[in-house]
């Protein structure tokens, strides 16, 4: 999803969002421009970019990361990066507030993969960030202990037959710009901020790189 916000003081106040997955190059940089319009705010008065830094596809978050890197750079502001799956994982806790749940959002990496990765009701991460093959064993040693596990994500949708549990729920949840927000709002306090020039996206895993066949 090729996704922007503003936001004002942990408050957001313009949001837009491409029709169709994988548009971040011919859209991104209008819909940038369209939330600028829409809250009346001019670029100098940006005091930070934050992106979602992975993981994700490859191609999309190249480009995101180019385009935030160069506004940073042209108004000589800081960086923020959020990871995608802490944010898919707070957004879900807004909607599905269980204490003593655990929130596992999901990244569709094709066929039966994901990326994924398990939080608590507090945002802390209890698993590492994993590229997964999803089975019916998956998240076993949770469930069968009763642990309830809210699933959500683009990626959460393809395993729902698969992971089936009393203690699974499923929430339809995507990446979306405006998760960013809070996390975005907690590192600029902190002054916790990356380099335009070397910071990199977490990709998850190398890129799917092929030869172009030759046509007859």
């Amino acid at each position: 999803m090729c996704s922007v916000a503003l936001s004002k003081q942990n408050q957001v106040i313009a949001t837009a969002n491409a029709n169709h997955a994988f548009e971040h190059s011919s859209q991104l940089t209008l819909l940038i421009q369209a939330c600028l319009d829409h809250a009346a705010v001019s670029f100098s008065e940006l005091q930070a970019v934050a992106l979602s830094s992975g993981p994700g596809s490859y191609t999309s978050l190249r480009v995101g990361t180019s385009v935030a890197k160069g506004i940073c750079y042209a108004l000589d502001i800081p960086l923020i990066a959020v990871g995608t799956l802490a944010s898919i994982a707070w957004a879900t806790h807004q909607v599905v507030n269980h204490s003593d749940a655990l929130y596992c959002p999901m990244i569709d990496a094709r066929r039966m993969e994901v990326y994924a990765a398990l939080y608590d009701g507090e945002g802390n991460a209890i698993t590492p960030v994993e590229n997964l093959i999803i089975h019916e064993q998956s998240f076993q040693t949770y469930l069968e202990q009763g642990k309830k596990i809210v699933f959500s994500g683009n990626g959460a949708a393809k395993c729902q037959a698969v992971l089936q549990s009393p203690f699974a729920s499923f929430e339809p949840i995507f990446c979306d710009a405006r998760h960013l927000g809070s996390f975005a709002q907690n590192a600029f306090e902190l002054q916790e901020f990356e380099s335009p020039a070397y910071f990199e996206p977490f990709y998850g895993k190398a890129p799917n790189i092929t030869t172009p066949k030759q046509r007859l």
